[in-house]
């Protein structure tokens, strides 16, 4: 889906962003994290070619800050995308590298080997941001359906999570990772990390869109100094099959943020970004179009949306989750709720 209609589209056809002017988002280390990222989740339609692709022009563009994953199947071509990069004079202290660890290595000793595959895959001496992508060890093969389940699948063990958690904490002390985080947690969850980190996260990645603006654990993130950073930023048009269900709603549609983006003259999925960022959370999304991702980046750096905008922007939230994880489920009796700790318990 374009992002840029008549004029605008061929405006944005010759336009860059310069680096320096994307705002940034200070981290509880003191470090300034750009407030909107690139993904290179592919989904199981764009191959790790197109993807590094769409990389280089994100920055020939003006992107400096890239979220990868060793499970996205692309950090090598990633890597070399990095190294073009660097090649081209674009230094690398002035790029925010994110990667994260999968749920099939979270036994104790593979945590430092699989972060050593990730860095060495990228070409990098060190990671700016190194994330667990779940708390649950449970995995399923690329491209399966709802129905897939590991079968040695287990509930999310505290005492488990905090071994994968001093790997972390040793790559810190190594100085191979700068900061590391969380990624699809919940409150429960992160109240016990929390009480026995002796490195806290700084980031906790998760679905925000305005169709899922997870009031509380934002307010609850921001209250401990942890950022919100938001996947599917504009509600995952092109996620897998897998994760659509009946109920699902697209944020793109709403006539609320379609009429603000018509008065702003930028597309929903820009107004989506622009929203997010407003809002203090990094926006994390993905496009291989050149001129979806620029309108994106230039949604950071143009004029801001109005208080009222902003309140009714936060009206429409509908509480839908899109990507709920069912195929991380340990039971057969079990719904995708029970991943997220709704009644404010773990399940086991």
């Amino acid at each position: 889906m374009s992002h840029t209609t008549g004029s605008t589209a061929s405006h944005l056809g010759n336009t860059i962003v310069d680096p320096a002017a994307v705002p940034t988002r200070r981290l509880a280390s003191g470090a300034a994290m750009p407030v909107i990222g690139f993904g290179t989740f592919g989904s199981d339609h764009v191959s790790p070619q197109q993807v590094a692709q769409a990389v280089i022009g994100a920055a020939e563009v003006g992107y400096r800050h890239f979220d990868c994953a060793a499970v996205y199947g692309n950090e090598k071509e990633i890597g070399q995308c990095l190294a073009h990069m660097q090649h081209k004079g674009i230094r690398r202290q002035s790029l925010w590298i994110t990667s994260k660890l999968w749920n099939d290595r979270h036994a104790e000793k593979d945590v430092i080997p699989a972060f050593e595959k990730s860095l060495n895959d990228l070409g990098l001496d060190y990671l700016d941001l190194y994330l667990v992508h779940w708390p649950f060890p449970n995995f399923h093969p690329p491209g399966c359906n709802v129905d897939s389940r590991s079968p040695d699948s287990k509930p999310y063990i505290h005492e488990n999570y905090m071994r994968v958690w001093r790997q972390l904490e040793k790559l810190v002390h190594q100085g191979k990772v700068r900061h590391i985080g969380t990624s699809n947690m919940t409150i429960p969850k992160l109240e016990l990390l929390l009480r026995d980190a002796a490195i806290k996260p700084v980031v906790n990645e998760m679905e925000l869109h305005p169709h899922f603006q997870q009031p509380q654990f934002f307010d609850y993130l921001n209250q401990h100094q942890i950022v919100p950073v938001g996947f599917c930023p504009l509600g995952s048009p092109n996620r897998p099959e897998r994760d659509r269900t009946a109920e699902d709603t697209d944020p793109l549609q709403d006539p609320v943020i379609r009429e603000i983006a018509h008065a702003h003259n930028m597309h929903p999925a820009a107004l989506c970004i622009k929203w997010a960022i407003q809002r203090r959370q990094i926006p994390i999304p993905f496009s291989t179009k050149r001129h979806n991702y620029l309108s994106n980046l230039q949604a950071a750096v143009s004029p801001p949306l109005s208080d009222e905008q902003m309140r009714q922007i936060a009206q429409i939230d509908r509480n839908c989750r899109l990507i709920k994880g069912q195929v991380f489920l340990w039971k057969d009796n079990q719904t995708w709720r029970d991943l997220w700790d709704m009644d404010g318990t773990i399940a086991t």
